[in-house]
């Protein structure tokens, strides 16, 4: 017995009590793992941060225009085409779409059916009037019939009075029922009338159930299908269309640009200019000064100018990008070579420890490119590094790094 109890002491002495070391390796690994997920969770959130889109706004850079031998510029803004004729063409009345005759491209003429609403209560209205007016003319040719025949008999009442074979009375009641019966056909007249009235009240409505073209031009959007309502107001908690689709007249076009109120000195009413559009960078357009708004934007510093163009071209379409190019004139032999660079968005030049630079797009990133800066040119200034029609960043924010994503907007 005592040699077992021994051996078992000795068994007990050798044997590993790992209660004691339970707690504090729990503890490292618990400890482990925490520091593993904040490193896991610092990486995503650096991940995200440094691939998050950043919205940007965008510009074309554009070679400056070559000056010919009669004019030269003086001033060089940005803006869009606008039409100063454009509708949003919609029904007089609340009704469902029937037909809908248009689609956008689509040239049409004034006056031209677009669409139609359904017309049956319209129709049964103006079938009453219609009604009401002939009942009306009838009644007046019932009274008419009646008047004739009682000055007929006055007539004969005056002459037998004169022969004394009749009394006074009786001329004076033929004489009364001539002077009832014209009033009758006066008020009956006048009941006529407002048969008219209310019967052109109802084909006027009738009218209303078609719409047509208000002037001729393009159809640049249909905004109802037909099984629609349609109303001049906004109803239904937005289930009603307010339009059925939006016309512009193409002989209206012009241009809009904001010129710096600190160069608006320059320009001048009726004065000579040139257009060229984002999209076709080699086509220099004829134009000239329409009008200088006379108000300012506080918030930009900006005066609005209106350009018109002296050639029109289908190629010219509504919201267009531009630049325009004032022009100051010049003796006929003198002539001068278009200068080196492209013209950019003042804004879009950034200046910091490595020079100025702009922010080229390259896909969906911006790449900082390095440049030369030139003379500004209103809100406009001339860099050399980039090619004419490079789309850069107008407007870069100080966050906004080399290669980093980003979001285009308008």
């Amino acid at each position: 017995m005592s040699d077992s109890s021994d051996r078992e002491k000795l068994l007990g002495q050798l044997r590993i009590d790992r209660s004691e070391d339970s707690g504090p390796a729990g503890a490292r690994w618990a400890v482990a793992g925490a520091a593993a997920l904040a490193i896991l969770g610092a990486g995503a959130w650096w991940w995200n941060r440094a691939n998050a889109a950043v919205d940007v706004q965008v510009a074309t850079a554009v070679a400056p225009a070559a000056q010919g031998s009669a004019a030269a510029t003086i001033l060089q803004a940005t803006g869009y085409v606008t039409a100063r004729r454009q509708a949003t063409v919609s029904a007089q009345i609340t009704g469902k779409l029937t037909e809908v005759l248009i689609e956008e491209g689509e040239h049409v003429k004034a006056g031209q059916v677009l669409a139609r609403l359904e017309n049956a209560a319209q129709q049964a209205a103006r079938a009453q009037a219609d009604a009401q007016l002939g009942e009306a003319r009838a009644r007046v040719g019932q009274f008419e019939s009646e008047l004739d025949q009682a000055r007929r008999d006055y007539e004969r009442q005056q002459d037998l009075v004169a022969r004394k074979l009749v009394s006074a009375q009786a001329v004076e009641a033929a004489r009364t029922q001539v002077d009832t019966l014209a009033a009758q056909l006066a008020a009956q007249q006048g009941s006529v009338q407002l048969a008219q009235a209310q019967l052109r009240s109802a084909q006027v409505q009738l009218d209303y159930t078609t719409v047509r073209a208000p002037f001729a031009g393009v159809a640049i959007a249909k905004t109802a299908q037909v099984g629609e309502i349609v109303s001049p107001l906004s109803a239904g908690g937005g289930f009603t269309r307010t339009g059925i689709g939006t016309l512009v007249d193409m002989d209206s076009l012009e241009v809009e640009v904001d010129v710096n109120e600190a160069y608006i000195n320059r320009v001048v009413p009726g004065g000579p200019a040139e257009a060229v559009l984002d999209a076709y960078q080699d086509w220099v357009i004829p134009a000239h000064v329409i009008a200088i708004i006379p108000t300012a934007d506080r918030g930009k510093a900006t005066v609005k100018v209106r350009i018109g163009l002296d050639r029109k071209d289908p190629r010219v379409l509504p919201d267009m990008g531009v630049r325009v190019s004032f022009l100051a004139e010049k003796g006929p032999d003198a002539t001068t070579a278009a200068p080196a660079g492209v013209l950019v968005p003042t804004s879009a030049v950034v200046r910091g420890g490595d020079g100025p630079a702009v922010f080229v797009i390259d896909g969906e990133r911006a790449r900082r490119q390095a440049v030369q800066v030139g003379e500004a040119l209103g809100d406009l200034t001339r860099v050399e590094g980039i090619a004419a029609g490079a789309r850069i960043v107008r407007a870069p924010t100080a966050d906004l790094g080399d290669g980093a994503r980003i979001r285009e907007g308008r």
